[in-house]
């Protein structure tokens, strides 16, 4: 079993930025592709990014690309998503997620966090 702790979520400005961490605990993640989700009020649940369980691949769901940044720290067994440029279309729970093997679009994740809030006023 995984155990995912999302932290970092918020309230900014819109233009700003926020750096949500994941924290892993009961087993290290370096086997893991680690994604990031969030889902608004009233919609479903959309991938956003994620991260080869080596770090050396990357995908972002286009609404985000250039703006985010998915990054990971296997020694810390951590997570990280770098959001600068933040718009009120980015409001909504941002959940860490975790899969063993390989990640692809639409691939379901094994494990997941409780979520932390982020909300960008405009």
């Amino acid at each position: 079993q995984v155990q995912l702790i999302e932290s970092g979520g918020g309230l900014v400005q819109a233009g700003g930025s926020l750096r949500l961490s994941c924290a892993a605990s009961g087993r290290p993640i370096g086997a893991y592709a680690m994604g990031w989700f969030r889902q608004a009020p009233g919609k479903e649940r959309e991938f956003v990014a994620v991260i080869s369980w080596d770090g050396g691949n990357t995908a972002y769901v286009d609404s985000v690309k250039g703006r985010f940044a998915i990054s990971r720290d296997n020694a810390a067994n951590t997570v990280y998503l770098q959001m600068n440029s933040l718009k009120s279309e980015d409001t909504a729970v941002y959940y860490c997620a975790a899969r063993s093997g390989d990640y692809y679009t639409g691939a379901q994740m094994d494990y997941w966090g409780q979520g932390t809030q982020v909300t960008v006023s405009s």
